[in-house]
């Protein structure tokens, strides 16, 4: 039996998670956490104690939240070629940890209807939704990858807070992210991700999913 094990739902951030996994290409076993008591159970919180998923085990090793299982599997696994080189680490760090921050978050208040007055932009991390649009779109458009010309697991975070954005339309639609878009969902690991949830979806009795 594998030691790594992804604790997930299809309908979650957990496919960040698995789209890693399928990049890095090592075995492991799926445990599908149910939302409700399922996902709050004091054996799931052994596991993460916020009662959320994703979070992976490997070993004797608990990773949780998303950027942290990306680059842990990278640095992990390096055989994979995810992680940064020397010349990539500083835009790797920087966008990864900008999707995990002010993306997220700016995404997150504007989906919930909280408009952030432009007298009290200096109190939140992203200041503006429309200057993390801009940044978000540089980023992607610096060069083909966030970290410079290859893929990375950088990519991986990054690329599905905007495929998932383009896709429920919480982020703009601006063809410098679809472009950014087709080139990351056309890898196989991708496909093979998106198809494995789509499969585990399909099997969730609706009142089980969420």
């Amino acid at each position: 039996m594998t030691d790594l094990v992804l604790y997930t739902n299809p309908m979650s951030r957990g496919r960040i998670a698995r789209v890693m996994l399928e990049e890095v290409a090592v075995p492991y076993r799926t445990e599908i956490v149910t939302y409700g008591p399922a996902m709050k159970s004091l054996d799931y919180r052994s596991v993460n104690p916020m009662g959320k998923v994703p979070a992976i085990k490997h070993g004797a090793t608990i990773v949780t939240e998303c950027a942290a299982i990306c680059a842990y599997l990278a640095e992990t696994f390096p055989e994979a070629g995810l992680a940064p080189t020397a010349d990539e680490r500083g835009a790797y760090f920087r966008w990864m940890f900008f999707a995990a921050g002010p993306l997220e978050a700016a995404v997150t208040n504007r989906s919930l209807g909280i408009n952030v007055p432009e007298d009290r932009r200096r109190m939140v991390g992203y200041g503006s939704f429309e200057a993390v649009m801009d940044t978000l779109e540089y980023a992607v458009s610096a060069t083909p990858y966030i970290a410079g010309k290859r893929f990375t697991a950088a990519d991986v975070y990054v690329g599905s807070h905007i495929s998932w954005g383009l896709q429920f339309g919480s982020i703009e639609k601006r063809p410098a992210f679809e472009a950014y878009c087709r080139r990351l969902t056309a890898r196989p690991a991708w496909q093979r991700a998106n198809a494995l949830d789509d499969a585990a979806m399909a099997e969730l009795p609706q009142a089980a999913a969420g």
